[in-house]
């Protein structure tokens, strides 16, 4: 039986996603089964863990044979729900934005940004690969008529907690935070946040440390 979602640590629905993409690599190469060793390589983890982290979801592989590459793509395209589309509303034209908006992995992987929002007069009513700019006030409004399911927030920290509060008052679940700030919003929703001042922090860390050894 697969485990609910509040039972499934972070860590492991990531090296979910490393698995997926080293699956990708293997069957692009013409690989057909692989080995929790092989995956456990390529992922810097363990065998013991990429067995302990698909045994949460079900039986995937045969003892002594290993897993079927095809076939263990597609399960775990499902456990992370990328067998269906999902549509996405992206808050912030700004370079971030623009950025995010051309990132083809979204694209490939059932992510479809079908609206843009900001509040540039000069940004609004423009046309990014057919899709049309439109103003942050009519945000709500825009939400509800495009059916979104996620919401991606590329604004600036001194008003992205007020547009949080606008994207959960129209019932978004899901929200992908690139404002370096903790956002407050209700226990049923879920913010990803991408500190990439954070991220560098880290490496500074591991660069300072590692000298010092």
């Amino acid at each position: 039986m697969a485990a609910s979602p509040q039972k499934v640590s972070e860590s492991t629905v990531r090296r979910l996603s490393l698995y997926l993409r080293f699956l990708e690599e293997f069957e692009e190469k013409g690989v057909t089964t692989v080995s929790s060793e092989e995956l456990a390589g390529r992922g810097g983890t363990t065998a013991a863990q990429v067995r302990k982290d698909l045994s949460i979801f079900g039986s995937f592989g045969k003892r002594g044979l290993g897993y079927a590459v095809p076939l263990l793509g597609r399960e775990i395209r499902r456990i992370l729900g990328l067998s269906r589309s999902w549509r996405v509303a992206l808050v912030g034209a700004g370079r971030i934005g623009a950025a995010l908006f051309e990132y083809p992995n979204f694209r490939t992987r059932g992510f479809r940004i079908v609206t843009v929002l900001d509040h540039d007069p000069k940004k609004v009513g423009r046309l990014w690969d057919g899709t049309r700019i439109r103003h942050v006030d009519t945000l709500e409004e825009t939400l509800r008529e495009t059916k979104v399911d996620i919401a991606i927030l590329a604004v600036p920290e001194e008003v992205v907690q007020d547009v949080v509060d606008r994207v959960v008052s129209v019932e978004i679940k899901a929200i992908l935070n690139f404002a370096p700030t903790q956002l407050r919003v209700p226990n049923d929703v879920v913010v990803n946040d991408v500190n990439m001042a954070m991220e560098l922090e880290a490496l500074s860390f591991a660069l300072v440390n590692r000298a010092l050894r």
